[in-house]
């Protein structure tokens, strides 16, 4: 399976894709482009959870809109003709831009529908996309070294929960295999983005010890 991170917050699809918080409320609102994980209550924490196809998707419109200038009202009436070829359109076929305007590669007969005879389109690379995304990804795997051996709260991570700085894994649950007879190690093989220290601080972290996020 992959180890790359298949579901992200709205804050983390704004950090990912280049696209503003506003906007990627307004295209949900409109239904432009609604996350795969929507709460029926936009109001409600973590009501909007973009999938890694959703990312993938917000990048490659990213690209239109902000390096190639293509306008909202054209990638809205493409979004609804690309929709009878594809489910996830924006991460799936192959796009190109002429004079600001979207084309696409037929899936059906390989041939790129509107594009101007004798001139050739600008391919948006939707595999350059893909590991871009991937590589992004990635990088909010990363802990800051000053997160480690830290215990935090996060309001609406874990039920606010105490967690090792840095990732979502309960201090409560190191104590509970350490009650169980799992040693440092053990816990670490349980766990192998933790180190050493971050076990050893759980072990010994008491309510007080948390930092507020």
């Amino acid at each position: 399976m992959s180890s790359v991170i298949s579901a992200f917050s709205a804050e983390q699809a704004e950090r990912l894709t280049g696209l503003s918080a506003a906007q990627l409320r307004e295209w949900d609102g409109a239904g432009f482009f609604p996350p795969s994980y929507a709460a029926a209550n936009r109001r409600s924490p973590y009501s909007r959870v973009y999938s890694f196809e959703d990312i993938v998707g917000l990048r490659v419109l990213s690209i239109l809109r902000n390096t190639h200038r293509v306008s909202l009202q054209h990638l809205k009436t493409v979004a609804r003709e690309l929709a009878n070829y594809a489910p996830r359109p924006w991460s799936e076929l192959t796009l190109y831009v002429l004079n600001k305007e979207v084309h696409f590669r037929n899936p059906s007969d390989g041939l790129v529908q509107g594009a101007v005879s004798g001139q050739l389109a600008v391919p948006i690379q939707i595999s350059s996309v893909v590991e871009d995304v991937k590589a992004r990804a990635e990088k909010l795997r990363e802990r800051s070294i000053s997160s480690v051996g830290q215990v935090e709260r996060h309001r609406f991570v874990v039920h606010n929960e105490a967690v090792i700085a840095g990732t979502r894994i309960p201090v409560s649950t190191i104590r509970s295999f350490s009650d169980a007879g799992y040693s440092v190690d053990d816990i670490l093989r349980e766990y192998p983005s933790l180190t050493r220290e971050d076990v050893k601080t759980a072990l010994s972290a008491t309510a007080g010890l948390t930092r507020a996020a």
